[in-house]
C-alpha cells in the first residue's frame, strides 16, 4: 500500500514486490514465463506436431512475444464440430514497425507474404503496423525468414512486454515528424526484449552458451506483468492517440527543432463486461523532459510498472490500475527517485483532431505526401479498388516512403513533385482515390474497427465486415441532417477489450453478442474525453434510433464550431461527465 508522510513533502511506497512472491501466488502466467527459458518454451517441437494443426497452450501464450496469435476460422467452427474436427487452426503474425515507416522494399516483402501466405490480404492496424492472418503452422518460419530479408521482424508485436512504438505521422510537419520518429525507433530498439529465442526458433541460431540471466538485463525472467504501450504525438495532431498508451511522449518543438517531451502515463483502453473493476483510462500529463533525458525516464517509468504492477490477479495488472491504486503522486514520485531527479512542469500544447489528413498534402520540405483513406486496413484487392494491386505498384517505383497511420491508413510520402503524376495514375488505375472520395461521409473517414469475427478469439459480434454497412445506414441520417461532411469520429470493437480505442471515439459501439453493441456517446473529437454508454446490448434499429436523434439534435441547436461529442454532453443525451480520467458508466 502507498502512504503519503502528512508531516514531509516525502511520498513513500511499500517496495514489497509481487515479483518476491511465491510462483505459486502469482498468476500462471508469471510461472509459464519464468519456467519459458526465456521466452523458448518449446516451439521448436510443437510446431512439427503432426497430430494437431494447433500448437500446446504455453506454447501459443509465449509465441505472442514473437508476434504471433493462434487463431482459427469461427465462420465453420460450428460445422467442423459437427464433423467432430478440431477447429480450423491458423495463426495471426503481426509485424513490429516503430512509427509505422516502411521502405518500398519493406512493403513489397509484405504484399509477397501476404499473397502467398496470408490468403492474398495482410492489414494494417491501429498501432501503425501490419500483419498476416490465415498463415498454417508451417509458413510461420517463412514468413518469419522473409520478413528478416527486409530488416523486419515479430519482436514486441504482442505480449507481455513493451510493443510497437507509435509516432505521429501528420504530413505537414515532416522536419519535426522525421526527428520524434527517429527517437520513436530508438525507443523500440532500447525496450525491445533481448532474448536470443527468437532466432533459434525461427531461424535455427543456437546461441553460444544456454541463455542466462544476462539474456534479459531489464525485464528479467517475468517480463512485464502485461502488455506495455508507448507512442509519441507531434501536436496538433493527436492521432496516436496518446492519452491511451501506458507512457506517452507529446513533442515540445521551438521553431521547428525538437526540444523535449511532456510525458504522460496511466493510458489503457482495455475492460471486461460486468467487471466494474476494469476500465478505459486516459493517461495524466506528469511534467516535461529534455530530449536527451528520454531513455532514463523509459527505464524508471517501466520500472515501476515492472516492479510494482499486479502479478496476481492478471485483468488487473496494467499500468493504470498500478497508478491507480497506490495514487498518481507516488507514483511520479518513485519515478523521480529513480530518476534522480524532478521532472519540469509541463509545457503548453494543444491537440485538434486524432484523425488522418487524407488526400494531397505539401510538406515544408517541399515533398509531396498523399494519404489514401482504407477502411479498416484490410489491403486486398476488392471490386475495383484493387488496394493490393495498386499499392504493390506504386512501391515498384520506389518513389515513395509508407508511412501506416494510426487510423489504419496509409501515407505514401517523400514524393517528389514530378512524381506525383506517376503515382496519381497508378492509384487511378487500380480505383484507388487519391483524394476523399466525393459521397464518402466525414463520419466513414473518421472511421475504425478492429477485426473481429471470423479470426479473433475473443469477438463476441462483427466488426470489420459490419462497420462499414452500418455506417451506410448512419450515412442515410446524415443526409437527411445535413452533416455529410461533418467530421465525427466512430469505431467498433466485437468485444469491450479496445483494440480499435473505441471509449475516445464520439460514436462507439463494443460487441456484447452476435448483431448486439454497447453503444457509447460522448468522447472529445481529439481524443481528450472517455465517452459514456447510453444503451447496452442493443441491436442495429436502436442505434440508428438513438444517432437519428442526436445527430438530428446536433445539427439543429449546436453552437458554432461545436463538434458532436461535446455537444451530445452538452444537451444531456448522456449523464454528467464527471472530471477525471476515468470510465464513467
Amino acid at each position: 500500500m502507498a502512504t503519503t508522510n502528512p508531516n514531509t513533502t516525502t511520498v513513500e511506497i511499500d517496495r514489497s514486490r509481487d515479483l518476491s512472491q511465491p510462483l505459486e501466488k502469482l498468476a500462471p502466467e508469471e510461472r509459464m514465463k519464468f519456467e519459458s527459458d526465456y521466452l523458448a518454451g518449446s516451439i521448436t517441437t510443437d510446431l512439427i506436431d503432426e497430430i494437431t494443426l494447433a500448437v500446446d497452450e504455453n506454447n501459443n501464450k509465449l509465441m505472442k512475444f514473437h508476434g504471433i496469435y493462434q487463431q482459427d476460422d469461427r465462420d465453420i467452427r460450428d460445422e467442423r464440430r459437427q464433423q467432430k474436427l478440431e477447429p480450423f487452426f491458423t495463426f495471426m503474425l503481426r509485424g513490429r514497425l516503430p512509427g509505422g515507416v516502411c521502405t518500398p522494399e519493406q512493403w513489397l516483402k509484405m504484399d509477397e507474404l501476404g499473397r502467398t501466405y496470408g490468403n492474398e490480404q495482410f492489414r494494417l492496424t491501429t498501432r501503425q503496423t501490419f500483419q498476416f492472418h490465415y498463415l498454417n503452422r508451417n509458413a510461420l518460419r517463412q514468413v518469419m525468414l522473409g520478413l528478416r530479408d527486409v530488416g523486419l521482424d515479430g519482436k514486441a508485436a504482442c505480449g507481455d512486454v513493451a510493443r510497437t512504438v507509435m509516432s505521429g505521422v501528420h504530413p505537414g510537419l515532416s522536419k519535426l515528424h522525421k526527428q520524434v520518429f527517429e527517437q520513436a525507433q530508438r525507443t523500440s530498439d532500447h525496450v525491445i526484449h533481448k532474448t536470443s529465442a527468437y532466432e533459434e526458433i525461427w531461424f535455427g541460431e543456437k546461441p553460444a552458451e544456454p541463455r542466462g540471466a544476462s539474456e534479459e538485463p531489464f525485464y528479467g525472467k517475468q517480463y512485464m506483468p502485461r502488455k506495455f504501450k508507448i507512442g509519441f504525438a507531434v501536436p496538433p495532431s493527436n492521432d496516436i492517440d496518446i492519452y491511451s498508451q501506458d507512457l506517452g511522449f507529446v513533442a515540445v518543438a521551438s521553431r521547428g527543432k525538437l526540444k523535449g517531451f511532456n510525458v504522460v502515463i496511466g493510458g489503457g483502453m482495455g475492460r471486461a463486461d460486468r467487471a466494474p473493476e476494469t476500465y478505459p483510462r486516459l493517461g495524466d500529463v506528469i511534467g516535461y523532459v529534455d530530449v536527451d533525458q528520454l531513455e532514463p525516464v523509459l527505464d524508471a517509468v517501466m520500472g515501476v510498472q515492472r516492479d510494482f504492477g499486479d502479478r496476481v490477479t492478471r485483468a488487473h495488472a496494467r499500468f493504470k490500475y498500478t497508478i491507480d491504486d497506490k495514487g498518481l503522486d507516488v507514483i511520479k514520485a518513485e519515478i523521480e527517485r529513480r530518476l534522480g531527479f524532478a521532472l519540469a512542469p509541463a509545457k503548453k500544447f494543444t491537440f485538434d483532431s486524432n484523425g488522418d489528413q487524407l488526400g494531397w498534402t505539401t510538406g515544408d520540405d517541399g515533398l509531396e505526401h498523399c494519404t489514401v483513406f482504407i477502411e479498416s486496413g484490410r489491403i486486398i484487392n476488392k471490386g475495383d479498388r484493387r488496394l493490393l494491386d495498386g499499392l504493390k505498384a506504386v512501391a515498384e517505383t520506389g518513389t515513395c516512403v509508407f508511412r501506416l497511420t494510426p487510423n489504419q491508413s496509409v501515407i505514401l510520402s517523400d514524393i517528389a513533385p514530378a512524381d506525383r503524376p506517376q503515382v496519381e495514375a497508378l492509384l487511378a488505375e487500380h480505383g484507388i482515390d487519391s483524394e476523399p472520395k466525393k459521397g464518402l461521409s466525414a463520419l466513414r473517414l473518421n472511421s475504425m474497427a478492429c477485426v473481429a469475427m471470423p479470426t479473433c478469439g475473443l469477438a463476441m459480434a462483427e466488426a470489420e465486415r459490419y462497420l462499414p454497412v452500418l455506417i451506410t445506414k448512419i450515412e442515410g441520417l446524415l443526409e437527411t441532417h445535413g452533416l455529410m461532411d461533418d467530421p465525427i469520429t466512430i469505431r467498433m470493437t466485437g468485444c469491450p477489450n479496445g483494440c480499435a480505442r473505441p471509449y475516445i471515439a464520439e460514436i462507439a459501439l463494443t460487441g456484447r453478442a452476435p448483431g448486439k453493441y454497447n453503444l457509447y456517446l460522448g468522447a472529445g473529437f481529439h481524443g481528450e474525453r472517455l465517452n459514456k454508454m447510453v444503451r447496452e446490448n442493443v441491436g442495429e434499429d436502436v442505434i440508428l434510433e438513438v444517432l437519428d436523434e442526436t445527430l438530428g439534435a446536433y445539427a439543429k441547436d449546436r453552437n458554432a464550431g461545436e463538434r458532436f461529442g461535446d455537444f451530445v454532453v452538452r444537451a444531456g443525451f448522456v449523464a454528467e461527465v464527471k472530471e477525471g480520467r476515468h470510465f464513467n458508466d
